[in-house]
């Protein structure tokens, strides 16, 4: 195992790849949990707290010998996250915080294990290939998240229908993309567009507008949000020159524009205004 050296924030040290604990959320992952698993065998354990799926998804995580499954109650993503780090026995400083369908390459393995964290670093983040059936798109509008994190630093807060990871310190770019590459069936992903739509309705409705970020400051005050993001990704990330993968992922991300400012124009329709 190559040795990568580490300040530790002003300690000095050493890390290594068996010193960084992946952790993964699931809840009927049988599509994605096996290829991002298989990717994770150079971690000396690796992590999942399972919403007590129905599917196949525990008897995938029994396959793998440096699996650690736990089973929590979903409350939110953000309390899930929480526990994850916290109420599971993690020895390691580090945590790579993956979602079920983001499957690393063989180019960001190589990268952690020769990461040189600089004095004050408590967290990367990285930017994301989409993936859809397996055709890599050359651009997307997935952005950059924080997946590698001192634990000691790390906090999760609720936002919209996600989870937002804070580091508390400063925070670098990795080089190499993750994959995102969810196989879940378009039926089970219109499912969760609805869910996730409400969940942002209700975050877009009670936050003051200065609070909101770029995007959603368009979506609170604007019904032309969908038009916006058919564009954007045709033109401007040029997903029209893709073929079908480019114009499914396109319609994906209008779709799930379309639901949110059906449900904005509903709640204002029926007099339930935004702050703003």
């Amino acid at each position: 195992m190559r040795l990568a050296q580490l300040d530790d924030v002003g300690k000095g040290g050493l890390v290594q790849l068996d010193h960084i604990t992946p952790v993964i959320l699931t809840y009927n992952e049988e599509p994605n949990i096996g290829r991002v698993l298989a990717k994770l065998s150079w971690a000396k354990a690796v992590v999942v707290v399972d919403s007590h799926s129905s599917d196949r998804t525990g008897e995938i995580l029994g396959e793998f010998r440096n699996v650690r499954a736990f089973s929590h109650t979903f409350e939110s993503h953000a309390a899930q996250w929480t526990y994850a780090i916290n109420e599971t026995g993690i020895a390691t400083d580090w945590i790579l915080v993956l979602d079920s369908d983001y499957v690393l390459s063989e180019e960001f393995i190589r990268e952690l294990a020769d990461l040189v964290p600089l004095d004050g670093v408590v967290g990367y983040e990285a930017a994301f290939r989409y993936r859809i059936r397996d055709h890599a798109l050359p651009r997307s509008i997935y952005p950059p998240r924080i997946i590698l994190c001192r634990r000691d630093r790390a906090r999760f807060h609720q936002d919209g229908h996600t989870q937002r990871l804070d580091a508390m310190g400063d925070v670098r770019r990795l080089t190499n993309p993750i994959d995102h590459d969810d196989r879940k069936s378009l039926t089970h992903w219109i499912v969760a567009q609805d869910r996730y739509a409400r969940l942002e309705t209700a975050k877009l409705l009670s936050s003051p507008y200065s609070e909101l970020r770029g995007a959603d400051r368009l979506r609170a005050r604007s019904v032309l949000a969908p038009l916006a993001v058919l564009a954007h990704c045709l033109f401007v990330k040029r997903l029209i020159f893709n073929g079908y993968p480019g114009w499914y992922y396109t319609y994906q991300r209008t779709v799930a524009e379309l639901l949110l400012s059906l449900y904005m124009i509903e709640d204002r329709l029926a007099g339930r205004r935004s702050p703003h």
